[in-house]
């Protein structure tokens, strides 16, 4: 791999194979991989806000909420791994109207039906390309973001770069809300005769967002939890199989 140094400060870089858009561990400054381009993107994080032991205690917490759980849960538990990662997102602000004209089948003789959708989104693409993590149900708390600054990141978290650029972030975000207002759009019609949306894609913002992946242990087998280290909020969890009550 060829040795890269920031074009702020003249550390080396760090990054992996495929990595496009590399944060400098040692200033913060953002810089673009191979392309020669400047980055003129924002730049912005979201604060972490709890250490492990407080990680684990929201996590204990939850295992003590909610139904269709395990009531030992929370006892018979042993948390094995926590780490902190801030990991990368581009934040695509968009206006997407759309105009559909389907084929109402579900009463009756079928009817041609026309209809728009018109939404408004801040949408998330995350900015690795092979990765499980729930974009879907996770949302950003924009509210605290602030400029990015490296000594605002915890000694001992991993800072992921991104692997896209902001056009790619760009193109995706098109093709999921265009899929987006297909679903919608076939709440209200059977089958689509053609749908057309038009996208006005507004300032991209390129942001790192702290997460916490844990691990614990339930009798005998591992399970994932994904947190968000600036409200504290469970984005998704593993949870073991309720045993079944055998009266024989």
């Amino acid at each position: 791999m060829e040795r890269l140094s920031c074009s702020n400060c003249d550390a080396p870089l760090e990054y992996e194979p495929g990595e496009i858009i590399v944060t400098c561990k040692y200033c913060g400054f953002t810089n673009v991989i191979e392309t020669g381009r400047a980055f003129t993107l924002e730049h912005s994080m979201i604060v972490n806000r709890f250490d492990a032991q407080g990680v684990e205690g929201l996590v204990r917490e939850w295992m003590r909420s909610g139904f269709l759980k395990p009531k030992d849960l929370e006892k018979a538990s042993k948390v094995s791994e926590l780490s902190l990662t801030y990991l990368p997102f581009w934040i695509v602000p968009v206006e997407a109207k759309s105009h559909y004209k389907g084929l109402f089948e579900r009463i009756g003789p079928g009817i041609v039906k026309e209809g728009d959708i018109s939404k408004r989104y801040d949408w998330l693409v995350l900015g690795r390309e092979a990765s499980e993590f729930p974009t879907s149900e996770y949302k950003v708390p924009l509210e605290g973001k602030i400029p990015f600054n490296i000594t605002k990141i915890q000694q001992g978290a991993k800072v992921l770069n991104s692997e896209i650029d902001g056009s790619e972030a760009v193109d995706m975000a098109k093709q999921q809300i265009e899929l987006q207002h297909e679903f919608l759009t076939k709440q209200d019609v059977d089958r689509i005769i053609e749908i057309k949306t038009d996208v006005s894609v507004g300032n991209v913002v390129y942001l790192h967002a702290p997460i916490w992946l844990i691990t614990y242990t339930y009798k005998g087998n591992n399970y994932r939890v994904i947190l968000d280290g600036a409200t504290g909020d469970v984005i998704k969890a593993d949870i073991p199989p309720v045993e079944e009550f055998k009266l024989f």
